[in-house]
């Protein structure tokens, strides 16, 4: 079996939807009362109707950008059409989030290539208290059950905590971590977690990194040593650096977004936490500022409520009835 072949599915399995309509749900209800309000009495999508369902974006999370863009294709259909009623707003806008997220790279991931490397090396960063460690450990659990052999490096040596919470989830989902004594240099934890995947010949490696958001400069420097040690191992790693973000921190995830690409080259991103918030719709503003794919999201607590995230199935769910 292929790397990560356990996501490359065309449809979501049924408990995997169920999990996503439970997950959204909080955002769904929240944008779905709103919209209710800007249609209610009216019959046309005119210029009253569109200012309303800015504020309906906006107050989301989905962004201002990202607002004023979709607000836009929509005026443009409304002139094109001469005629739209309110009862045709939710398709015309479902449509046209869709096609946002499709032309900025956050795909369904069903064809994604990820090469013949061995081991495929993530990093993965984040701020503390983002669900970063749960997400590594879920992450683990998808690849492990997918026929791969993961192993996990506890980088962020700066909280004793985060290097026991890595443990407990290695034990949790039977993998092997790799660690050293708290205040070791991150680095080093990171080339001897690549030598013991090298020499044992596991498919994985992923590198857990310490959740500070100091200054760019410092952050910049860390990061860019630990690749650098890593490369001295397993040449062009790492592979994917996984940016994770707090889905119900809105409007802060896209600044912590700004702070860690500034700092390093993030490839991908993880919304968690989109089960306890109605802020859904910073995945949207997210991904079209950034034009960084959402590859993962966390919808539940559960080791299986981390998904691979589906353009399609994300957006059908927020408009389903």
């Amino acid at each position: 079996m292929g790397l990560f072949d356990f996501f490359k599915k065309k449809e979501s399995t049924e408990q995997e939807q169920q999990a996503l309509d439970t997950g959204l749900e909080k955002t769904k209800d929240n944008f779905f009362s709103k919209i209710t309000k800007v249609i209610a009495g009216r019959s046309t999508v005119d210029d009253d109707v569109l200012d309303d369902l800015e504020e309906v974006l906006v107050t989301s999370d989905v962004g201002v950008s990202t607002t004023l863009k979709i607000i836009e294709r929509i005026q443009a259909r409304v002139a094109r059409d001469k005629y739209v009623n309110t009862a045709d707003l939710n398709t015309l806008l479902k449509d046209e989030i869709q096609q946002l997220l499709a032309e900025n790279n956050s795909n369904d991931f069903q064809n994604f290539e990820y090469g013949n490397h061995k081991p495929y090396v993530i990093m993965v960063v984040g701020v503390n208290g983002v669900g970063k460690t749960t997400t590594i450990g879920k992450l683990a659990h998808k690849l492990k059950q997918a026929g791969n052999q993961v192993v996990l490096g506890a980088a962020d040596t700066f909280r004793a905590a985060a290097v026991d919470q890595l443990k407990l989830w290695g034990q949790r989902v039977d993998v092997k971590v790799v660690a050293q004594a708290m205040g070791s240099d991150p680095a080093s934890v990171a080339f001897d977690t690549l030598r013991s995947a090298v020499s044992n010949g596991d498919d994985v490696a992923i590198i857990d990194t310490a959740g500070r958001l100091h200054n760019k400069v410092g952050l910049m420097n860390e990061l860019t040593k630990i690749k650098n040690v890593m490369q001295k191992v397993v040449p062009g790693a790492p592979h994917e650096i996984l940016l994770v973000l707090d889905a119900s921190t809105g409007q802060n995830a896209i600044e912590q977004c700004k702070q860690f690409t500034e700092a390093t080259a993030v490839n991908a991103l993880a919304l968690t936490k989109l089960d306890g918030t109605a802020k859904g719709g910073v995945v949207i503003g997210i991904s079209d500022q950034f034009k960084i794919p959402v590859k993962y999201i966390g919808v539940g607590e559960g080791v299986d409520h981390l998904q691979l995230f589906d353009r399609k199935a994300f957006v059908d769910t927020l408009f389903k009835n």
